[in-house]
């Protein structure tokens, strides 16, 4: 006889229970709702009974329901997940349809009036699980480890592309929902181990490795799914100063975190001072800040804390921490390393929160390697290189009705981080002639001759010009 979650799985696909199958039947209404923690309009999508409808209740919304057909009721209630509530079953946990075609399985979302969270609580697969698979490079390869796996989503997202698969956490519940997330995702032979940061793999490297940590910032860790106990940041900085030591040559890190922007220090300093001695290329992205009121509510709100007697208490001890601190707002984003082998590695920081092409991880390696490129390069190097126009770039003219020359030009990417930059008309014309098969100092003589500028100044200046296009990807140098 089959195991008991390969025949759930059997169920679940047959049913229709699966990312499209849900949205479908939920609908926009209902889906939005959900989102605002509003359960009637998905109830009342679901309740005709029907197989589909009954398993979004039982393991989506969490309510009791009459045994549909085929469910291994009493192996799944000796496994955990399933209780018995009277005539019908309830679901113990959460086991929602992913978007690699897998499911996950994680302890019950916490709605306002719900019991209080246990401290090994293990959180489904949300919007930061997503955030970081998008950000995760696509190349195949050969060691990948997910720190802090959770419920075991990168996994998931890992599958296929690595040759081998070790997966970490400090939580013995998170691995063994974990277990039967990849159980009924039908993927196996993943190293789990239990233990804190890297103390499960020292010694040994790996080619990727992925993390959405516990990167909230608060005064205690109360649960081990978001906070660590470290104090402030100081967890997400020791995460970034360690993991080098267990990147293989040509390795990658991709990991979310949260940091603190304090009064009198730039934001970039602090986070930028974390990646500062690690020996390899960097690249820090910030996509969100909070002041900390906000950031107080987002976690109550999580926790399910609001409208409970000791809310208020909470809020006022967490904001009178942060202002202790100098607390100005708190920062989320990406951090991505790279061991490029290089004895001049390059940190980039910056602030970016608008819409980009996904999955970033598509294109994460060439977004490291021009900025590596525009940092490394000597003026020389520069002159002497072919560039080329990246694809997707547009250019934009931007003048008063009737004028002969346009009072703004903005070359603008249509793909990849989609980002924009004001030029001049010497980085126009540029781009409209780098196709990779000159140098630039010779194309930078012709500009200069069709528009009167002087040739040795043009050249003078084009290095200071050009790296920062360079390094935001708007030209590549050509190696064909």
């Amino acid at each position: 006889m089959k195991d008991p979650l390969d025949r759930l799985r059997d169920l679940l696909v047959e049913t229709g229970y699966t990312i499209d199958g849900v949205r479908e039947r939920l609908g926009d209404v209902a889906a939005a709702a959900l989102s605002r923690e509003e359960l009637v309009p998905a109830l009342r999508a679901t309740r005709d009974g029907d197989p589909l409808g009954t398993l979004i209740r039982l393991w989506w919304l969490g309510v009791p329901v009459e045994a549909p057909e085929g469910l291994p009721v009493a192996e799944l209630a000796t496994m955990g997940l399933l209780a018995a509530d009277g005539p019908r079953i309830a679901a113990a946990v959460h086991l929602q349809p992913w978007e690699t075609g897998g499911y996950v399985v994680s302890d019950r979302k916490v709605r306002p009036g719900d019991p209080a969270l246990r401290a090994d609580h293990v959180v489904g697969a949300g919007g930061a699980s997503a955030n970081l698979a998008q950000l995760a490079t696509r190349r195949p390869v050969g060691r990948a480890l997910d720190l802090g796996t959770g419920c075991g989503v990168q996994v998931l997202h890992l599958a296929g592309r690595a040759e081998e698969i070790v997966a970490t956490d400090v939580n013995p519940r998170a691995l063994e929902l974990a277990r039967m997330s990849w159980a009924l995702s039908g993927i196996d032979g993943v190293d789990a181990r239990e233990g804190s940061l890297f103390e499960p793999v020292e010694g040994e490297r790996y080619d990727l490795i992925v993390s959405n940590p516990p990167f909230v910032i608060s005064p205690e860790g109360r649960f081990a799914y978001r906070e660590s106990g470290f104090e402030a940041d100081g967890f997400c900085r020791d995460l970034v100063r360690r993991a080098p030591r267990f990147l293989a040559p040509g390795g990658t890190c991709h990991l979310l975190a949260n940091w603190l922007h304090v009064a009198g220090e730039d934001w970039r300093d602090r986070v930028g001072g974390w990646l500062a001695e690690s020996g390899c290329d960097g690249w820090v992205v910030q996509r969100d800040v909070q002041d900390p009121a906000e950031y107080v509510e987002l976690w109550l709100r999580d926790a399910a804390e609001q409208g409970t007697a000791r809310y208020e208490q909470l809020y006022d001890d967490w904001l009178g921490w942060f202002e202790a601190a100098g607390v100005t707002g708190i920062g989320f984003g990406w951090i991505t390393l790279h061991d490029s082998g290089s004895l001049d590695p390059v940190v980039r920081v910056e602030e970016y929160g608008r819409r980009v092409e996904l999955p970033v991880g598509g294109y994460v390696d060439e977004v490291l390697g021009s900025i590596a490129d525009a940092h490394r390069l000597s003026d020389a190097g520069l002159l002497a290189a072919r560039l080329a126009v990246a694809d997707g770039v547009v250019e934009e003219r931007i003048g008063s009705p009737g004028a002969e020359d346009p009072s703004t030009i903005v070359l603008r990417q249509t793909r990849g981080l989609c980002r924009s930059a004001q030029v001049g008309t010497v980085e126009a014309a540029l781009a409209g002639v780098c196709d990779g098969d000159y140098p630039l100092a010779p194309l930078l003589a012709a500009i200069a001759d069709l528009t009167g500028e002087d040739a040795d100044d043009l050249l003078t200046k084009a290095p200071e010009t050009l790296r920062p296009l360079i390094a935001e990807g708007f030209f590549h140098i050509s190696t064909g």
